[in-house]
Parts: C-alpha cells; sequence; structure tokens
C-alpha cells in the first residue's frame, strides 16, 4: 500500500501503522535524505531474507547500512571506536552519510554471515527519524536505486509503488526523493577514507 506522510509534521497515526509493520516482520519503502531506501526490523532475519531477493543478491554480498537515529545505539552493533572517528560522525550527522564501521558480535547472527562490517546511516529526514524513534531498534536498509542506471522509479513513490508494492507491505510517500547516494566513508582502519563520494560533503 502506498501511504502519504508528510515530512513537516509526520501523523503520527500513521508512524504507528509503519512501527506496526516493522514490528510484525514486514517490508518499508521510505523516504531518506537521499535515496529512497527498503528496510526492514532488525529483529526479524527472515525480513532480510525478503530483502535479499528482491535485490537479487546473497546475504553475504549485500552491502546492508543500519538505519539509527541516535549515535547511541552504535556502540550495541559495532566494536569501540576511535574518539575522532566518533567525532567525526557526531559532526556529519544526521546528514547524506554511511559510515563504514568495525562489527562486533552481534552483526553476523542477524545477517546469518560472516559480515565483519556494518554501514551506519542516521539520515537527515522527519520521517525515518519519527519511525525509530516510536520502533525503538535500527532498521536494516538498502537503497531502491539500481546501480547500473539512473530511472525516475526511483525518485517518484508513486512510480516505487508500481513496481514494489506486490513486493513490499508499505511504500511510504514522502515526497519525491534524490537520486545521488549517500557518501560513503570507511572507517575501519582508523582513518577515515571515503570509498564513494555521493551527496554528503564530509566535515573534518
Amino acid at each position: 500500500m502506498l501511504l502519504k506522510i508528510y515530512p513537516e509534521n509526520p501523523a503520527p497515526r500513521h508512524i504507528k501503522k509503519v512501527v506496526d509493520t516493522f514490528d510484525k516482520g514486514g517490508l518499508v519503502i521510505f523516504p531518506t535524505d537521499t535515496i529512497y531506501g527498503l528496510g526492514c526490523s532488525i529483529r526479524h532475519i527472515k525480513a532480510v531474507n525478503r530483502i535479499s531477493q528482491i535485490k537479487g543478491i546473497k546475504k553475504d554480498n549485500a552491502n546492508f547500512s543500519m538505519i539509527i537515529n541516535n549515535l547511541s545505539m552504535v556502540a550495541d552493533y559495532t566494536k569501540p571506536i576511535e574518539n575522532h572517528i566518533f567525532r567525526l560522525m557526531r559532526k556529519n550527522l544526521p546528514g547524506p552519510f554511511t559510515f563504514i564501521l568495525v562489527a562486533n558480535s552481534s552483526v553476523p547472527k542477524i545477517f546469518q554471515s560472516k559480515k565483519k562490517t556494518i554501514g551506519i546511516r542516521i539520515p537527515d529526514n522527519t520521517i525515518i527519524d519519527a519511525i525509530i524513534q516510536e520502533l525503538g531498534t535500527p532498521i536494516i536498509t538498502t537503497s531502491i536505486k539500481d546501480e547500473d542506471e539512473i530511472v525516475e522509479y526511483t525518485t517518484d513513490p508513486e512510480l516505487i509503488n508500481e513496481k514494489y508494492e506486490n513486493l513490499v507491505d508499505i511504500v511510504i510517500d514522502g515526497g519525491y526523493g534524490d537520486n545521488e547516494a549517500s557518501t560513503i566513508v570507511d572507517c575501519t582502519t582508523g582513518e577515515p577514507i571515503i570509498i564513494r563520494q555521493g551527496k554528503g560533503i564530509l566535515e573534518e
């Protein structure tokens, strides 16, 4: 179903509907500060399998990220972060960045794989922020963008719904999305390295 949520003032009843869907293991497509994302609750491993099938990828090869709404959530899923990396994240988040960190032992269990890293996102978007605030746990996410081409359906929620309505439980219409992905910053070696320049300009 296509669910209209206004970013200026997300209706609590609509946020609750999305949260209930996540809690039941459902899949939701939602707006971020970059490209629309496809995600599920971190509590539901079977839902991660569904996302992998939709994207046509194996979980071991999938570049999933974790959307949170505050940095205090990070410690539950990553090994201790050096102070300068934490300061860098705090300065640039919320924003259009994915910070790659060394995962702790919780992450391989979530993905049923041997994942050693996890991408962390805090999008500057009121809708997804309200959802995670209500949900209380991170969302596992991947963008709906095709890596090889830029097409209109990735920005227009109605076209996104036409493509995915039989594959997911809710498509949130939060207005037109962006076609530029997040900037990926690899922080696993101690020094931050930009491995994909996207929408975000990193402030160091």
